[in-house]
């Protein structure tokens, strides 16, 4: 999509008049630009109450003049930045061959805020994924979108600056969608590994370094090969970093990276078993976050963690019962092969520490728990930190993406220790607070910020996007499929943008 911002100008293929439900009448709207004809059938459909602009409504007009799409927010003051952001995802949503390729869209009634976020989501929803779909011959090739928003003559510097910051970071967004949404087959451990290296290839400021599967055994990292190891398609660990002269303790993101789980030997159920090619979307989001910060600019360093696997049963999977030794040198008891991102997570975050880092923050399609505690609607989030969980708390509202706290409590860490023969087993005696146990078994592999007995832990914080991943048919930003969650707040954590 394109977008264009300018002050009230003429009227460039089809308008669209958002409008307040408090305060819809034929004169609330720039009339400039608008036909006589066209003007006289929007106001007569208004006075006649054929258009009440309630939230989510909307009319197409049209005769030989011009056409109109009213859209109604609803009430002025329940109309706020997510509204908005929704709004222009509709716009998108919605569109037919009939209204063109090419709109008009008058955003007076918006504050300049507002205004931004509409434009936002307008541009997260033009996404599609048919890579795979065949066209006919005789197909015409779909023409890009084109979108004239028109505010007024002062907001127009800061409007073109909001929306070409979002269709920067939407790169980011879109290229973890295509990760996520990517048939196994395709995309596998080493594929993606590749993939990232082609990213990297004519970028000055990328580092991309590939831990293979001999090398990841040979560093030690028991979590990650014991996870892949039964897979003709050996696990990997991919590590971006970007801006890497510009200085120490960089954030580090790891992401989990299963780019297909069958849950090995304790195998999944059939059903929905197919949905399991989403279970990368931590490594997805992590890819995604790069992009975004090296389209938009971003000068500082950050280093992302893709832990890379493919979880299969074969006579070469690892069994329940396994005791495995991490990077970290701790051991695992393995008693259920489907809890297996907490695996590839203990080297990850042990990995991260090398590095120093300010802060850790990870993201992984960690369990069903938390799609139980919080459906598809917000984030789990577990901290050892209370800034980190306030600052991410806070991005994630101010992008749409919501983040919710769960408790990082003793007794978890307790269960998870509980293995008689290993220093943690990787689930609890039980099935309940499971969510709650993964946290706090990755909290084991957070280093400490210096070798002192009293030392302080790096702060880190763990989403867990199980819920938010995809299937989530409350965000509008996306049609189907993967959603790229998470690339925008921790990009607005990271850049204040």
């Amino acid at each position: 999509m394109e977008v264009k911002v300018d002050a009230s100008a003429n009227v460039v293929g089809t308008l669209v008049l958002p409008m307040f439900e408090d305060v819809c009448n034929g004169e609330d709207f720039d009339h400039f630009g608008i036909h006589r004809a066209l003007l006289n059938m929007i106001e007569h459909v208004i006075d006649a109450g054929d258009f009440s602009a309630k939230t989510g409504s909307s009319l197409t007009i049209h005769n030989l003049e011009g056409k109109v799409i009213l859209v109604g927010l609803g009430k002025s003051t329940d109309f706020d930045d997510d509204a908005a952001r929704n709004a222009g995802a509709s716009l998108v949503a919605k569109r037919g061959k009939q209204h063109g390729c090419e709109f008009t869209a008058r955003l007076g009634c918006m504050d300049s805020s507002q205004a931004a976020a509409y434009l936002e989501g307008a541009i997260l929803r033009d996404y599609s994924y048919d890579k795979y779909k065949s066209k006919d011959e005789d197909e015409d090739e779909e023409e890009d979108l084109i979108l004239h928003a028109q505010v007024a003559a002062e907001n127009v510097e800061a409007l073109t600056a909001a929306a070409r910051t979002a269709a920067q970071v939407s790169t980011g967004v879109h290229l973890a969608r295509d990760l996520g949404n990517a048939p196994p087959n395709d995309l596998y451990p080493m594929a993606y590994a590749h993939q990232a290296n082609n990213w990297a290839k004519e970028k000055s400021n990328v580092d991309v370094k590939i831990i293979s599967y001999e090398a990841a055994e040979e560093l030690g990292m028991g979590g990650l090969c014991a996870v892949g190891m039964g897979s003709d398609r050996k696990p990997c660990m991919v590590i971006f970093d970007l801006n890497p002269d510009a200085g120490n303790q960089p954030p580090v993101i790891v992401g989990k990276g299963i780019t297909f789980d069958t849950g090995g030997i304790s195998i999944k159920p059939s059903s929905s078993m197919d949905e399991m090619k989403y279970d990368m979307h931590g490594s997805a989001t992590a890819f995604g976050l790069m992009q975004a910060l090296w389209a938009s600019g971003h000068e500082e360093r950050i280093i992302a963690i893709s832990c890379m696997a493919e979880n299969m049963p074969s006579s070469n999977a690892q069994r329940p019962g396994d005791i495995i030794t991490t990077l970290s040198g701790k051991t695992i008891e393995v008693l259920n092969t489907d809890a297996e991102g907490r695996l590839v997570l203990a080297d990850g975050l042990w990995k991260a520490g090398e590095y120093n880092p300010s802060w850790i923050v990870d993201l992984a399609t960690l369990t069903g728990a938390i799609v139980v505690a919080l459906g598809h609607e917000a984030t789990g989030m577990w901290s050892n930190d209370d800034d980190l969980a306030k600052r991410l708390r806070v991005s994630g509202a101010a992008c749409g993406e919501l983040i919710w706290q769960m408790p990082l409590l003793p007794a978890f860490e307790k269960e998870m220790k509980s293995s008689k023969i290993a220093d943690l087993q990787n689930i609890g005696p039980t099935r309940w607070g499971g969510s709650n146990g993964a946290a706090a078994f990755l909290k084991q592999f957070v280093q400490k910020q210096s070798d002192e007995e009293d030392a302080k832990q790096i702060p880190w914080a763990h989403l867990d996007i199980a819920g938010t991943a995809w299937g989530a048919k409350t965000n509008k930003m996306v049609g189907h499929g993967a959603t790229g969650i998470h690339v925008r707040a921790l990009h607005h954590m990271i850049t204040k943008q």
